[in-house]
Formats: structure tokens, C-alpha cells, sequence
């Protein structure tokens, strides 16, 4: 695997797990605090924990990039799973 690629595929990671999680720990919107700063949306979280989920993002990311990795350097992929290849009879045209 090329540098470039790794980091594409780091980099796409990162993103989808920052938003899967952002959410969590969200505690109260501004308009629940009854605290709205004014030009802000009143959905908007209170505390916004913004280096936290950076941080958090960027371990459960290189985690998964980590197995990622080795289950490409272990040889494994989607053929080795059973349910991922049909029979080779199922696609047969019909008779008649």
C-alpha cells in the first residue's frame, strides 16, 4: 500500500468516525441552558468539546486503521468469508 493511499483511507476514516462521535456526550442544547448566544443557533450544544472529539476521534481512528492494516497484511479479504460468495450453481440460467 502506497503512503498516499494510507493516508486517503486514514483521512476518509477520520472523518465518518467524527461524525458517529459527535453526538455523544452532547449534554444540553443553549436553549435548554437558557443560555443563547446571540448570531448562534439555539440548537446548538452548551459546551462545545470540540478538542476532546478531535482527540478521541483520532485514537478510535487509528485504531481502527491499525486493524485495517493488519487484516490486509494478513492476506484475509471479502472471498474468505463464506456468506460473501454465492454458489456457483445459483446464478445458472433456467431451462426451458
Amino acid at each position: 500500500m502506497s503512503v498516499a493511499f494510507g493516508l486517503a483511507v486514514y483521512f476518509m476514516l477520520w472523518w465518518i468516525i467524527l461524525f458517529a462521535i459527535l453526538p455523544f456526550g452532547m449534554r444540553r442544547t443553549q436553549e435548554e441552558a437558557g443560555d443563547v448566544i446571540p448570531g448562534s443557533e439555539p440548537s446548538a450544544p452548551e459546551r462545545p468539546r470540540f478538542l476532546k472529539v478531535v482527540v478521541i476521534t483520532t485514537i478510535v481512528t487509528t485504531i481502527v486503521f491499525s486493524a485495517f492494516l493488519l487484516l490486509r497484511q494478513s492476506g484475509y479479504g471479502l472471498d474468505d468469508i463464506p456468506f460473501f460468495n454465492p454458489p456457483s450453481d445459483s446464478y445458472s440460467q433456467p431451462n426451458g
